[in-house]
C-alpha cells in the first residue's frame, strides 16, 4: 500500500513539474509577443546606453538595417565586416540617413579567430562604446549532413558564431562596466529551440550563444549593464540564399528592416525575445512540442529545403 502511495506520489510530482516547465515557457513566449505593444514607449539608447554602438556583420542583412535604425536614433556609429567596399557603401547610406552623426569603418574578417582583434583593439581605443551588437554569423551553404560539411567552412562557422561574439563582448564590456551602463545585443537564431539535423553545427553554435548571453547577464548583474539575446527565426536575408522561398519577404518571414525595426524597440525592455511579434507567435507554437518532436520537425523541414537546393541547382 505504502508503495503504490509512493509511485503515484512521484508520478504526481512528475506531471506537477512537467506542467510547471511548459507554463513558464509559454508564458516567456507570450510575455515577448506583448511587451512591446503594452509598453511602446521608444527608449532614448543614446541616453540610455552611450553615444557610439559597434555592429558586427553590418553591411548586410540584419545587421546592416539594425545599423540604420540606430542612425536613425542619433547613435554614432562603428561598423566592423571584412569587405571595404561594402563597409564604405553602408556608411554612405547610412549618413543618407543621418547626417549628423559619425560613422567610422573597420575591415575586419573574423573566420581568421585572433588574427584581427588586436587591430579592432587598436581602432576602438578611446571611443565609448554603449551599445554593441555582436550580428556577425555564417551558415551552412545549404542544409548537410555533417560528413559533406567542408573543412574550412566548418572551422569558419565556429570561429565567427562562436569566437566574434565572445571576443567582441570581452573587449568591450570592461569600460561599459566602468562606466556603469551599456548594451550587449546577442543575434542569435530560432535554431536554437531543438537539435537541428542537417544544419547541426550551426545550432549548436547559435545554443552557445544563448547560454554565453544568460550567464553573462548574471555574471554582470547590478553592473548596470543591459544583456539582450535575439533569436530570429526566417528572415529574407543572403544567409538563407539556399532556398527562393526564404528569399520572399512575408509575413511569417519578414525583410531585414522590418525585423531590425521591431527588434530594436525591444532593446531595454526584453532580456530575450525573437525580436518580431510574428517570430514571437512562432516561437510560441514551436517550444509546445517536446524537443524531440521538434528535431525531428527540424530535421523534415531542412530535408525539404535540401531538397529544393538541389532541384534548383538542376535546373
Amino acid at each position: 500500500m505504502f508503495l503504490n502511495i509512493g509511485l503515484w506520489l512521484i508520478i504526481g510530482l512528475i506531471i506537477i513539474w512537467a506542467l510547471m516547465a511548459l507554463f513558464t515557457r509559454v508564458f516567456y513566449a507570450l510575455w515577448e509577443i506583448f511587451i512591446p505593444i503594452w509598453n511602446s514607449k521608444p527608449i532614448d539608447l543614446r541616453t540610455t546606453f552611450g553615444e557610439w554602438a559597434v555592429v558586427t556583420g553590418s553591411t548586410d542583412g540584419i545587421g546592416k538595417a539594425y545599423s540604420k535604425e540606430l542612425a536613425a536614433r542619433g547613435l554614432n556609429l562603428i561598423l566592423i565586416s571584412r569587405t571595404l567596399e561594402k563597409l564604405e557603401k553602408s556608411r554612405n547610406e547610412i549618413l543618407e540617413i543621418n547626417p549628423k552623426i559619425q560613422v567610422k569603418i573597420i575591415v575586419a574578417d573574423f573566420s581568421k579567430g585572433k588574427e584581427d582583434f588586436a587591430k579592432i583593439e587598436s581602432q576602438l581605443k578611446g571611443i565609448p562604446i554603449g551599445i554593441l551588437v555582436n550580428n556577425v554569423g555564417i551558415n551552412y551553404s545549404y542544409p548537410m549532413y555533417l560528413g559533406e560539411v567542408p573543412e574550412d567552412e566548418l572551422w569558419d562557422i565556429i570561429n565567427v558564431n562562436i569566437g566574434a561574439t565572445t571576443m567582441m563582448t570581452r573587449l568591450l564590456i570592461g569600460q561599459m562596466k566602468d562606466r556603469k551602463k551599456g548594451a550587449i545585443v546577442n543575434i542569435s537564431s530560432g535554431s536554437e529551440l531543438q537539435p537541428l539535423p542537417l544544419m547541426t553545427v550551426y545550432a549548436a553554435t547559435k545554443v552557445f550563444i544563448k547560454s554565453f548571453s544568460e550567464a553573462l547577464r548574471a555574471e554582470y548583474t547590478g553592473s548596470g549593464l543591459t544583456i539582450q539575446h535575439l533569436r530570429p527565426l526566417f528572415v529574407s536575408t543572403k544567409i538563407n540564399a539556399f532556398s527562393q522561398r526564404l528569399m520572399v519577404s512575408n509575413l511569417l518571414v519578414p525583410d531585414p528592416a522590418t525585423y531590425a525595426r521591431h527588434a530594436i524597440a525591444t532593446l531595454g525592455k526584453l532580456d530575450s525575445s525573437s525580436g518580431y511579434w510574428s517570430h514571437g507567435i512562432q516561437t510560441f507554437f514551436t517550444i509546445l512540442p517536446p524537443v524531440w518532436i521538434r528535431t525531428k520537425v527540424g530535421q523534415l523541414m531542412n530535408q525539404s529545403l535540401r531538397n529544393e537546393y538541389f532541384k534548383n541547382k538542376s535546373a
